[in-house]
């Protein structure tokens, strides 16, 4: 499929369907098994609004800011973008562009129900989807112990998934944690 047309066909999904995953090059219902069981048992998210968190770091200059890995389909327009969103941020980003997105998504232990189109990697965390770079610069911060950030889906407006008529869609960014379970930790309205 032409990537333009791919694309065009993702935004017209709602976020988190299974289509979505499969117009940006990921394929639904492949995560292990142990995926799965983790996030069965998930607790509750605690809900903390992104205008309510600290972000002392967030002013972190380019020169700090480590290197990010993004692992995408080379056909994934929106995937691009959010690379684009990163650099603009500040990180040096490094892409590989690979149709094999399960294989990386399984090493790095993402949640089926958290995937995206993209994932990527920046200091031992895995970043899934859509996360604004300001969230990646608060987990740098902050430093929990947990697998990384997941935006799962492709909320409209989000980085890389803004559209021409400005329409968005509220979102959030969950922090995936050593045994799958996931925490709300931003929201953006």
């Amino acid at each position: 499929m032409n990537p333009l047309l791919r694309h065009l066909a993702a935004t017209a999904f709602l976020a988190g369907s299974g289509a979505l995953l499969v117009a940006c090059g990921a394929a639904p219902g492949a995560a292990s098994a142990t995926d799965r069981l983790a996030t069965a048992a998930a607790p509750a998210p605690a809900i903390i609004p992104a205008s309510a968190t600290p972000s002392p770091a967030v002013a972190a200059t380019p020169a700090t800011l480590p290197l990010i890995r993004v692992h995408k389909s080379a056909s994934c327009g929106c995937c691009g973008a959010w690379v684009d969103h990163v650099r603009a941020a500040g990180f040096p980003v490094e892409v590989h562009d690979t149709e094999d997105m399960m294989t990386v998504k399984d090493r790095l232990g993402v949640p089926e129900p958290m995937m995206s189109c993209h994932t990527a990697e920046v200091d031992g965390y895995f970043v899934e989807g859509h996360v604004p770079a300001e969230d990646i610069k608060r987990l740098l911060a902050e430093k929990p112990q947990a697998r990384g950030l997941a935006v799962p889906g492709m909320p409209l407006g989000s980085p890389g998934m803004e559209m021409p008529d400005g329409r968005t869609q509220p979102y959030e960014v969950a922090l995936v944690g050593g045994d799958g379970s996931a925490a709300t930790f931003a929201l953006h309205p």
